[in-house]
């Protein structure tokens, strides 16, 4: 029979009480339960991309891509059937217990999941309390730092059939309580992330109504200005474009992204494009209440189309923030070029970064290169350039070292030079300056300009947790990581952010937690370099030789170009105990001379 072993994120549901439950109205539990399925369940695993791998009568085995998947779908479950069963009689309710685990599974050549990764999840949903969720350590552990979630922690349990304990954690809903909470444990009734204190807003992707699906960059362009414009407003709490770009193509609750995101209003709209008119509907959703703002419809020629952005970002900001000081207006709606041929081409560009492939990657830098062609004064156009070959760094795709490093130098002096207000520029101009011209110093000056443009720029608070970390100030580095991720919780490259918390903890001799950090990063994207490079350091330095060799065994497949000798080039850090230590765990991982 055909097996592939592999690790996957499991998440086990059954019915509480389902026998008494059908002995007391069979008929009317079935019809319930078949509704819950279709109307919720079904649809919830669809959203959170996992795989039904079996039905057990009134439970499922649903396999994710990941835990944070996992528990998002499960605590979207939980909740909803929290209202489902407002006003139903507790001995009619369909109350389900969850348990997730990620584990080792063994898949069969029918799609069915065998070994202990399964029979763990299925344990830990029979300890569950009705209405609540049991996570196991190593599923715990991947969303912790994700979620600011309210857990209580269960500490060693046996379970059935289980040769170890197992550490489990619970996540109780409305009146579910632990089963053993120690003193002190908090449990909630809808874990989100807390409110920030100050009015905080998420801008969903707007749909394209052109009726040409080439004009999807277009749409996405407009929001991503919108953002980049609500964004500079000190007063605004702004989550970044690559996380309220996950509900691309979803159908969505707004109260369920106001719990995802930690926000209080929600933005949506349209976009339509034709000939040389453009139309944009916008709405403002109070998502606490659920309550509609206002809605409004911006229309001009394509040449308005920074007018028709500023409008909608004003007429937002007016509503949620009217207190904002006229400096902070005029700066929130300078333009960072006045060619629409070359704004096109940038959001071609954009649209392909956010693919984060080797060949969208090359794509997004020719038009970049296109984009600057036409307007040799974008300084953001430079900026992304200079950002792409730093990835190509990153990833082991460079072809010609001495000229990339040349021209990633080139380009990152300009950016920084053009782009004096502009915060993308600056922030990835100044971080491609450390890359490339060793100047530590002057790159973080101008990401810290670029933070005070733009408070809300998540992609900068990552980019300068890492040069934080090139000049050895570790605690200021996971700190400034931890604003990313609070600012992008969703982000397809939260990956990169995590790696960059590894190699804080690692240079500061925190080897267990960089393995950590390292692993979650993999969980995401296995064949990033970066994080292979970490862990094998930090396991070779922590004394664990053998996983220490097979994370380099993987890193040598995907950079075979990497050795001691050219270290410096992919780690521009400034102390030389940091390079020592860096030296010291990848020569003992095995790297060659």
């Amino acid at each position: 029979m055909d097996e592939s072993r592999k690790l996957a994120a499991i998440m086990v549901t059954d019915v509480v009480g389902f026998s008494r439950l059908t002995g007391a109205d069979e008929d009317r539990t079935l019809a319930r339960l078949r509704a819950v399925r279709s109307d919720l369940i079904d649809p919830t695993i669809a959203v959170y991309k996992g795989r039904v791998v079996k039905r057990t009568g009134d439970g499922a085995i649903v396999e994710f891509r990941s835990v944070v998947d996992a528990v998002r779908c499960a605590i979207e479950i939980q909740n909803s059937m929290i209202e489902r069963n407002a006003g139903v009689p507790p001995e009619r309710r369909i109350e389900f217990r969850i348990g997730i685990h990620l584990g080792d599974v063994v898949e069969e050549s029918d799609g069915d999941l065998m070994g202990d990764g399964v029979n763990i999840a299925a344990r830990l949903e029979g300890v569950a309390q009705p209405g609540a969720i049991c996570l196991s350590e190593d599923a715990y552990r991947q969303v912790k730092s994700r979620l600011d979630l309210a857990i209580s922690d269960l500490g060693e349990t046996r379970l059935k059939n289980i040769a170890e304990p197992i550490r489990v954690y619970s996540l109780q809903f409305g009146n579910a309580t632990a089963v053993k909470a120690p003193a002190g444990a908090t449990a909630s009734t809808a874990p989100r992330l807390s409110l920030p204190d100050k009015p905080s807003i998420a801008v969903l992707p707007f749909q394209n109504m052109s009726g040409d699906p080439e004009q999807e960059y277009f749409a996405d362009g407009i929001v991503e200005d919108i953002i980049t414009a609500l964004s500079r407003f000190r007063q605004l709490f702004v989550i970044a474009r690559n996380s309220s770009f996950a509900y691309k193509g979803r159908a969505v609750d707004v109260k369920q992204i106001s719990r995802d995101l930690g926000v209080r209003y929600i933005l949506e709209g349209s976009v339509r494009k034709a000939a040389n008119r453009i139309r944009i509907t916008a709405q403002l959703i109070d998502a606490s209440t659920g309550v509609h703002l206002w809605a409004e419809r911006f229309d001009g020629g394509l040449q308005d189309i920074f007018e028709l952005q500023d409008q909608v970002a004003a007429r937002v900001v007016g509503e949620i923030a009217p207190k904002l000081e006229q400096a902070e207006i005029e700066r929130a709606t300078r333009k960072p070029t006045e060619s629409l041929d070359a704004y096109d081409y940038f959001l071609r560009g954009m649209a392909n970064v956010n693919h984060w492939t080797r060949a969208t990657n090359d794509e997004a830098l020719r038009q970049f290169y296109k984009a600057m062609e036409l307007d040799p004064e974008f300084g953001s156009a430079h900026g992304m350039a200079a950002w792409c070959y730093i990835w190509r760094k990153l990833n082991g795709w460079v072809v010609d070292r001495a000229r990339e490093n040349s021209e990633g130098a080139r380009l990152a002096r300009r950016a920084v030079e053009l782009g004096k207000d502009d915060p993308v520029a600056l922030s990835r101009g100044g971080h491609a300056i450390v890359w490339f011209v060793s100047d530590l110093d002057n790159g973080a000056a101008f990401i810290d300009r670029a933070l005070a443009l733009n408070p809300n720029l998540s992609a900068a608070w990552n980019l300068s947790g890492w040069v934080r970390a090139y000049r050895g100030e570790l605690d200021l580095s996971i700190e400034h990581h931890a604003r990313a991720m609070r600012l992008s919780p969703l982000d397809p490259i939260l990956y990169n952010m995590h790696v960059g918390t590894a190699f804080a903890h690692f240079l500061a001799g925190r080897y267990d937690e960089a393995i950590v950090w390292a692993n979650s990063a993999l969980r995401e994207q296995p064949n990033f370099p970066a994080a292979n490079r970490i862990l094998a350091a930090s396991h070779a330095l922590a004394g664990h030789m053998n996983e220490a060799r097979e994370a380099m065994a993987h890193l040598r497949e995907l950079d075979p170009s990497l050795c001691i000798s050219n270290l410096s080039e992919v780690y521009p850090v400034r102390l030389s105990v940091d390079l020592a230590k860096l030296v010291e765990g990848l020569r003992k991982a095995g790297l060659p001379e």
